[in-house]
């Protein structure tokens, strides 16, 4: 399993619906595609949705991506995460040219 940041920025049109029943929506549709939802935020700023989700790899991450624009109108932008002790070895790792 790898986890995966998704930031949703509503458009217009995807204001119009915004509900609890939605919400649940996304919710199954995540799970659909063999997500674990970490965390949901609704925040304020460049982005107005933050989910932290366990995908089982890249594939299901972007299926699940594009399946909520289509559901939802919501423009989402997911990037996969490493974990800050990882990174350090990965880094650790890096040979130069």
């Amino acid at each position: 399993m790898a986890i995966f940041l998704m930031f949703g920025r509503y458009t217009s049109e995807a204001t119009k619906d915004i509900s609890l029943d939605r919400t649940v929506k996304v919710r199954d549709l995540i799970i659909k595609n063999e997500g674990k939802i970490i965390s949901m935020y609704a925040v304020m700023g460049e982005h107005d949705l933050v989910f932290t989700i366990d995908f089982p790899d890249t594939g299901k991450a972007m299926a699940a991506s594009a399946a909520l624009y289509k559901l939802t109108g919501i423009q989402f932008t997911t990037s996969p995460v490493v974990d800050v002790g990882q990174f350090d070895k990965l880094m650790g790792e890096v040979k130069e040219i």
